[in-house]
């Protein structure tokens, strides 16, 4: 396989093990699934909003008191009027992130693992570069390259900042929905990016504001959370020979929903032999030098 072909497929894959890797934080514009959803949304009073705005802050140490969970996950990614969807499902440990998942894109079955802020992917037969089954790539190092990009949205370790940073104005309650045959309220939220860690740097790629939407159960816990960003897509004139005209850099959408269930479910993760792996990081560093 070429140089291109390994990069774009590393740049999908990394994208969606950093999403799969993700627990108590998610972003949506509430366009996302509903089951049996009731759609009113009268306005609220003022005590209602600050009861919801309570419930969202909370809900982030009361899921993660559960210690781990079932997850489903869907990923659509659109471009250019085209757009793709990947499917995970798998257990997540709620409070550091470490998961075992597998997951389907483009008609193909991946296995993964997150260890450590470590992500592991078994590619399809033939389609590992150096012959060997799994990748590896260091979502730390990653992370610490792109600034508050990619992971930093999706860092576990970022969920007490996102609580701290919403107020009341912030959090809307949008009415019910029953999510797996669970009751659940859906709330609302803009979380002001200056607010989060390294925001500067995340306001640059996603926005002045993160519009979160969260569903939760009636004992407070997350059962669904959606995420929906816009980000611009780097030149590809990088990619094309010296003679090509450069493509102006477009506009990627990624909408990320994420479901919670079987709470408590145990999770072995595991690291691969080491004989089996081939270590991507330098590739992953080097694409995100030319998005940047």
């Amino acid at each position: 396989m070429g140089s291109a072909g390994n990069g774009r497929r590393l740049g999908a894959l990394g994208v969606a093990g950093v999403l799969a890797g993700t627990v108590l934080v998610g972003c949506g514009d509430g366009g996302g699934p509903k089951e049996a959803a009731d759609a009113s949304s009268a306005k609220a009073s003022p005590e209602a909003e600050e009861q919801g705005t309570r419930a969202v802050r909370s809900a982030y140490d009361r899921t993660a008191e559960e210690d781990t969970a079932k997850v489903a996950l869907r990923v659509r990614t659109s471009a250019e009027g085209r757009s793709e969807t990947a499917h995970g499902q798998g257990v997540v440990d709620l409070e550091d992130g470490d998961s075992v998942m597998t997951l389907t894109a483009q008609g193909q079955r991946i296995e993964q693992r997150v260890i450590d802020q470590v992500l592991y992917q078994k590619l399809p037969k033939g389609q590992a570069p150096g012959g060997k089954p799994w990748i590896r790539i260091d979502l730390g190092k990653v992370a610490g390259q792109q600034g508050a990009g990619g992971q930093g949205v999706n860092d576990p370790a970022q969920s007490a900042a996102y609580a701290r940073a919403i107020t009341d104005k912030d959090v809307t309650r949008k009415g019910t929905a029953t999510i797996g045959g669970v009751r659940t309220t859906q709330y609302r939220v803009n979380v002001d990016v200056a607010e989060l860690p390294n925001g500067d740097t995340l306001r640059k790629q996603v926005g002045p504001t993160l519009p979160m939407d969260v569903w939760l159960d009636d004992e407070g816990r997350l059962r669904r959370q959606q995420l929906d960003m816009t980000v611009k897509a780097p030149s590809q004139s990088a990619e094309r020979s010296s003679g090509a005209a450069s493509s102006a850099p477009g506009k990627v959408t990624v909408r990320t929903v994420m479901d919670f269930t079987g709470f408590g479910t145990e999770i072995e993760a595991e690291k691969p032999p080491a004989g089996q792996v081939t270590d991507m990081t330098g590739k992953a560093l080097e694409q995100g030098k030319r998005q940047s």
